[in-house]
């Protein structure tokens, strides 16, 4: 299940870092992204990419030019950037997945999310892409 095309975008939080940072993104992604965009979808962030954001921020590993709050603000006032559900389904669909062999709970969330929801996580995690490649959810590298 490695691509499904035509199914909502999830950005993984590194996604949503190079997007804002304007840094490199694979051209398949750009593409996805593009076509949605085209197609009206929204692109989806999940709320644990805002924790994460934060923790990468106080920890030093992304330097912010404003707080992680006003950067995550910029990120949803992004056009068709969208927040994903985060119900509790999700959050306990993400100790329930199948062969669980992903160890970051921030992982086991967007995997949950983007399983549950029917979307197509972007990413760089090698864990997701393999996870993805042996088909568990639908996944693309940026």
């Amino acid at each position: 299940m490695a691509l499904r095309v035509g199914r909502p975008l999830l950005l993984d939080t590194c996604a949503v870092i190079w997007l804002m940072e304007d840094a490199y993104l694979s051209e398949a992604s750009v593409t996805a992204m593009d076509e949605a965009s085209d197609r009206g979808d929204y692109l989806y962030v999940s709320p644990y990419t805002a924790l994460e954001i934060g923790m990468l921020a106080s920890r030093g590993r992304l330097p912010l030019t404003t707080s992680p709050a006003q950067w995550f603000k910029r990120l949803l006032g992004v056009p068709l950037v969208r927040l994903a559900e985060m119900t509790p389904a999700i959050l306990i669909a993400s100790s329930y997945l199948p062969a669980d062999t992903l160890r970051d709970p921030a992982d086991k969330v967007i995997v949950a999310t983007a399983r549950e929801l029917g979307m197509t996580i972007v990413t760089r995690d090698r864990m997701i892409l393999d996870y993805a490649a042996r088909g568990y959810v639908s996944a693309l590298a940026c």
